[in-house]
């Protein structure tokens, strides 16, 4: 049982237990300092991979920029007392429309990595979208998070046998829902990656699901050093810049439930989604690490909804740090909004703990934004409830 499902507790009591408490917190409540807390406990490697934006970071910028653009009105005596964060997105039960977003190679972060995470999420009530680039496989994660909701995310290799092999391991380890990433046929040009020459695949680190896989390892040639062939498989394998609308078919041959392409920026790429029959989509830039010079992705968020939203699910991420980011992304059309370098600073600052502390802060923060705006849930978050400065 979750923390939720055992009482009607709001999330934003946390604030009092930590006033009560008397005991500061270990880690930042200001999530939008949670970066530069970070920094100090990570190596510069690991540092230079979690916060790599593409190009100059004018992406990266233009995502906290649109952020700063939209502004709440709030609204005053409308009875908020009983508030509901709830919600159901493509039959997944959350407590608040907040998911862990698909981050590769955890352990940079922190020795536990994804399985961290994973049981920090499961002890919140969640969901958990495990991404294929992790350091834990399929079954350890899968073992690790019991029975709370998780998704699956794919990266489109070259290698179909992979990718038919991968989704009936993920099928087999509870994973209900497909998220099948489209913006990284190819890695973007990252120079905090490349100034130090380091590429974390390439030595060895997130290929857990691959190096576990029975289609990846038959494949492998010969050598004396297994982890080597192993990364220079992938790299073989990994950019798929060929990849096409058409490419996609094999993904109903082989996943029965939900999927969602994430990665859309484009309204006529979300409308070919939703002719495409998907049932979702994220709309997102990867948080800035591709392609640099790219529209925000908040900014397009609002047309996005308005076009596809009532054909299919519209999810968010990209330059979300706070609870009043989320908010945000919800009042814009977001059905619900993906954390991702947020929780993984606090991974790296005391691990499941970590993890725990931002989800409830964020949490917290959300539900108080959501108050003092005057909305008793996320659903009555508008367009109509901010203005465009």
């Amino acid at each position: 049982m979750t923390e939720r499902e055992a009482g009607t507790r709001h999330p934003s009591e946390h604030l009092m237990e930590i006033f009560l408490g008397g005991v500061p917190p270990l880690i930042t409540t200001d999530l939008a300092k949670l970066e530069a807390q970070a920094a100090a406990t990570l190596s510069a490697e690991a540092y230079g991979y979690i916060v790599a934006n593409a190009g100059n970071g004018a992406t990266a910028r233009a995502n906290r920029a649109a952020f700063d653009r939209w502004r709440l009105v709030p609204r005053m005596l409308r009875g908020v007392d009983k508030r509901n964060l709830g919600c159901e997105v493509l039959g997944t039960s959350m407590p608040a429309p907040i998911m862990i977003a698909p981050v590769g190679v955890q352990t940079l972060a922190h020795p536990e990595g994804e399985l961290a995470t994973v049981r920090a999420a499961a002890k919140l009530g969640i969901p958990y979208i495990h991404s294929a680039a992790a350091a834990h496989s399929f079954e350890e994660v899968a073992e690790a998070g019991g029975d709370a909701p998780r998704w699956f995310q794919l990266y489109c290799v070259t290698d179909g046998d992979v990718h038919a092999s991968f989704l009936r391991r993920a099928k087999a380890a509870g994973f209900s829902t497909l998220v099948v990433t489209v913006d990284t046929p190819m890695l973007g040009w990252r120079p905090s990656d490349i100034n130090r020459a380091f590429q974390p695949f390439l030595r060895g680190l997130g290929l857990a699901n691959y190096t576990s896989d029975p289609a990846f390892r038959a494949k492998l040639p010969e050598s004396s050093d297994a982890g080597v062939a192993a990364a220079t498989h992938w790299a073989g394998m990994f950019p798929n810049p060929g990849l096409t609308w058409d490419g996609l078919s094999f993904l109903r041959r082989h996943w029965d439930g939900p999927v969602l392409l994430k990665g859309i920026c484009a309204v006529d790429d979300a409308r070919r989604a939703a002719d495409a029959g998907f049932d979702g989509i994220v709309v997102s830039n990867h948080g800035g690490r591709q392609l640099d010079g790219a529209v925000a992705a908040l900014d397009v968020l609002p047309e996005i909804a308005d076009a596809v939203g009532s054909r299919m699910t519209v999810l968010f991420d990209s330059g979300v740090r706070t609870g009043v980011d989320v908010a945000k992304a919800l009042a814009l059309g977001a059905r619900a909004v993906l954390l991702g370098r947020s929780f993984l600073y606090g991974l790296a600052l005391d691990g499941q703990a970590g993890v725990e502390h931002v989800l409830r802060c964020t949490l917290a923060e959300l539900d108080l934004t959501a108050a003092l705006s005057g909305h008793a849930g996320h659903q009555e978050l508008s367009p109509a409830s901010m203005v465009f400065r």
